[in-house]
């Protein structure tokens, strides 16, 4: 009997996992699941350990399927190697909390060599803050609402942007870099939920038809999209934009919660750009953490 349930089990481990795409969406509970799918792997040693109470060989062999599949999906994340080189740009996303009481720590230690800083979740005390500390080294900004991007080159062009929440927080931004203009799209979506993502999926569908719309040669979303990289609802923005944490960086990029990351809801996305190095940073205050990426034009 236990073995058995341990075959079983590893069958629909390794189902969920290979065919979570083809599950119904179960009133939005079905992209919630698979924003923490790689975590599911979790449950094969488990098994494994089990089956080996049984001490029989088909339920061992059982647990491998899952274990291959896991490893066909996710594995190759750990052995990426970066294509490096020169950046152009070097650039950095954070939600820095609403309930963060010391903004300027949080970001004080990830702003070194940063060409353009996308923040999300800013109070008005918490923007006025931000922008003292980042005013000499960040001399162009443009805020809406509780987003805003600090730049080291110019801002030659700015506006809010709606992505259907009812209340702006959005931006798009034309920065005119030594190589280029590069337009900047910055955008904290709506929330995702158990059974609750209506509202982000409004949002993302608008996020989608902005940049559908937007003919730039060289252009960036920054921001948190509360939008998994292994969740179904990003078919349609990655592709045609590409990942900067999938193409240059290495492991899963997990930025949230902060204590103990377990998805990836804040992104870099970008078309008519080559990242060459991507990761993520510890931003004390914050339940997030930042994500940063070099860039070349």
């Amino acid at each position: 009997m236990l073995s058995r349930v341990v075959m079983v089990a590893s069958g629909l481990v390794a189902l969920l996992l290979g065919a979570h795409r083809l599950l119904p969406d179960l009133g939005g509970v079905t992209p919630v699941v698979e924003s923490v799918l790689p975590w599911f792997g979790a449950a094969v040693p488990v098994l494994l350990g089990v089956a080996c109470l049984t001490r029989s060989w088909p339920p061992v062999a059982a647990t491998l399927v899952p274990a291959l599949v896991w490893a066909f999906m996710f594995a190759p994340a750990f052995f990426r190697t970066p294509p490096g080189g020169p950046s152009d740009l070097s650039v950095l996303t954070l939600n820095v909390d609403a309930a963060n009481d010391d903004p300027e720590e949080t970001l004080r230690g990830l702003v070194k060599d940063r060409d353009l800083i996308a923040l999300q979740e800013m109070t008005g005390p918490t923007r006025d803050r931000v922008s003292g500390l980042l005013r000499s080294r960040f001399p162009h900004h443009f805020t809406v609402a509780t987003v805003g991007l600090w730049s080291r080159f110019p801002i030659v062009g700015a506006r809010r942007v709606d992505v259907g929440l009812g209340w702006t927080r959005a931006l798009r931004a034309v920065v005119r870099t030594p190589k280029g203009r590069v337009t900047v799209y910055v955008m904290h979506l709506a929330s995702a939920r158990p059974g609750e993502t209506g509202d982000r999926d409004h949002t993302l569908a608008a996020a989608r038809k902005l940049i559908e719309d937007d003919d730039s040669k060289h252009l960036l979303l920054l921001g948190d999209l509360n939008t998994a990289t292994t969740d179904r609802q990003r078919n349609g923005l990655v592709p045609p934009l590409s990942d900067a944490q999938q193409e240059a960086g290495t492991g899963f990029g997990f930025t949230w919660p902060a204590g103990f990351p377990i998805t990836r809801p804040d992104h870099i996305l970008y078309r008519g750009l080559v990242a060459t190095r991507a990761g993520v940073a510890p931003a004390p205050g914050s339940d997030h953490r930042a994500a940063f990426a070099g860039l070349r034009l």
